[in-house]
């Protein structure tokens, strides 16, 4: 393609407000993830000239390069850089300890302590978009992304990603935190995550970063498909093995026949490729020279209609491609086995009854709500009070709670128990207002009740009620409890006892009047 101005427009990379250039720039190459590393002059210079031409998103990680030379190197970039207009993205999780042996990290202790010490090595403020680069798969990802959340209100981190994270893993994630980006692998020959996870990241509004979006270089040009550099760690990839190489040639020749055809290189036909899949899919192509940066970036050029995307879609069949996607050391880690262990909960009763929901968040045991009307009359404090009363699934069993002073409420709706559910107490407390207030009319009209007591006139239970009643109006007063009120009317004996005595004192009452031929109304 000839060679001219190529604008790079800005997207918004997740749905939290992040925006970045709409092809990002992967910095792990310069520091020899796959070659010879370069020097920091040398590489500053095209992390500068990158800038330069528009793109102004840059992805890095503590793991790249010996000691972490990667992102000393972009945080020296950064400095000849005005760092408010750089969108800087690095990672974390991941330890190398020699050769291809890894160990994955998500521990809470271990994200703050990387997280200080990138900034350190970056020499910045605040990093914008924050990698958890493989999901250690011991640790809940509840506690990984809660600590996370921590450094974003704390101002460190503004944003927050995931790296080959599955799907069950990224809703939890996500309900702990709203998660910015997920990167993954993503080419024309690597295209596994279109089925469930490019789905669920539009779903929750993620953004999608392609790393290896030219098939680790197979689609950057003949030099890396005719024969590897010297040293290249490519050679240790299963795609790029001898036997596998032959196979998967063909491919690359059929790419270079479309990329003819539309007038572009075979690099700019497959990042055009993915930058078509949708807005939300920003590649990070990486090199260590500054023209095959200035090839990838002419890709921004091609258009492609829908036609065209089947076709290249059709002439790259992802499940015919000879040899794994991963290295086989790194297979494990990758997402799909990046499922991690449930956080303990002790509102959960029984393992059995532990279940993970639609959205892929642990479900709570909740009470059937199904239950006969006779017995709704249970208050859910109540049911609340039985489940925390069961056994907590972890490994520790809680000490018990100290006793400790009931509270006292003197609202008068609190005292009748209006609202609670128990209807005994309501119609116990109800019938010795009523009863003491018929006694009040009683004696406001003149009559010795203490003589028809001794007449018989009122049986003396009924007489022994009024002083009971009298005294059980003394909560009115003095307040209740707020766990007696939970408990309802048959917490107390007394108080059950007072209110049936008022309610029978009440009814001789009218009875009485009655009798007497008096007016009931």
């Amino acid at each position: 393609m000839e060679k001219t101005k190529i604008h790079v427009p800005r997207v918004k990379l997740g749905s939290q407000g992040l925006e970045v250039s709409r092809l990002g720039f992967g910095c792990g190459g310069l520091s020899g993830i796959y070659n010879a590393p370069l020097s920091h002059e040398e590489g500053c210079s095209i992390i500068k000239q990158v800038f330069n031409k528009g793109v102004t998103f840059f992805d890095t990680s503590d793991l790249y390069g010996d000691n972490h030379d990667n992102e000393i190197m972009v945080g020296k970039a950064l400095k000849e850089l005005p760092r408010e207009k750089v969108q800087l993205a690095t990672k974390f999780g991941v330890i190398n300890n020699g050769g291809m042996n890894f160990e994955v990290k998500g521990s809470p202790e271990y994200v703050r302590k990387c997280c200080e010490a990138s900034l350190k090595r970056l020499d910045v403020q605040y990093i914008d978009l924050y990698y958890q680069h493989r999901v250690d798969t011991s640790v809940p990802i509840e506690d990984t992304i809660g600590e996370l959340k921590r450094l974003v209100n704390e101002g460190k981190i503004k944003y927050i990603g995931l790296s080959e994270a599955n799907v069950d893993t990224i809703r939890r994630a996500h309900a702990v935190h709203p998660i910015t980006a997920l990167q993954m692998e993503y080419s024309l020959w690597s295209r596994d995550i279109e089925e469930t996870i490019i789905p669920l990241c539009r779903e929750l509004g993620i953004g999608i970063v392609a790393y290896s979006p030219l098939g680790r270089g197979f689609f950057a040009g003949k030099a890396v498909v005719e024969s590897l550099p010297n040293q290249s760690l490519l050679a240790m990839h299963p795609r790029f093995s001898e036997e596998n190489l032959e196979k998967n040639k063909p491919f690359y020749k059929r790419v270079d026949e479309l990329a003819s055809k539309h007038s572009c290189t075979p690099s700019q036909l497959a990042l055009s490729w993915l930058i078509h899949q949708g807005n939300d899919i920003i590649p990070i192509p990486g090199t260590t020279k500054l023209r095959n940066f200035e090839n990838n970036i002419g890709s921004l050029a091609v258009k492609l209609t829908e036609q065209d995307l089947r076709e290249i879609s059709d002439t790259v069949p992802a499940n015919e491609i000879a040899g794994e996607q991963e290295y086989s050391t790194l297979e494990k880690y990758s997402w799909k086995f990046a499922t991690t262990p449930l956080p303990p909960n002790p509102m959960t009763r029984t393992p059995s009854r532990s279940r993970v929901n639609q959205f892929g968040v642990p479900a709570l045991y909740m009470p059937n709500m199904r239950r006969n009307a006779s017995l709704s009359v249970r208050s859910m404090a109540e049911e609340e009070q039985k489940e925390q009363s069961t056994e907590p699934i972890s490994p520790v069993t809680p000490p018990k709670p100290q006793p400790r002073s009931p509270k006292m409420s003197t609202k008068f709706s609190d005292v009748l128990a209006f609202s609670g559910p128990a209807p005994e107490r309501i119609n116990g407390r109800l019938a010795m207002i009523g009863f003491v207030a018929a006694l009040a009319v009683e004696l406001s009209n003149g009559q010795d009740l203490l003589s028809q007591i001794s007449n018989g006139g009122i049986p003396w239970f009924l007489g022994t009620s009024v002083v009971l009643s009298l005294a059980s109006l003394i909560p009115l007063f003095q307040g209740v409890s707020v766990e007696s009120k939970s408990g309802g009317f048959m917490s107390s004996d007394a108080e059950l006892w007072n209110g049936r005595f008022a309610m029978l004192g009440l009814i001789a009452l009218a009875f009485t009047e009655y009798v007497k031929g008096g007016t009931l109304v």
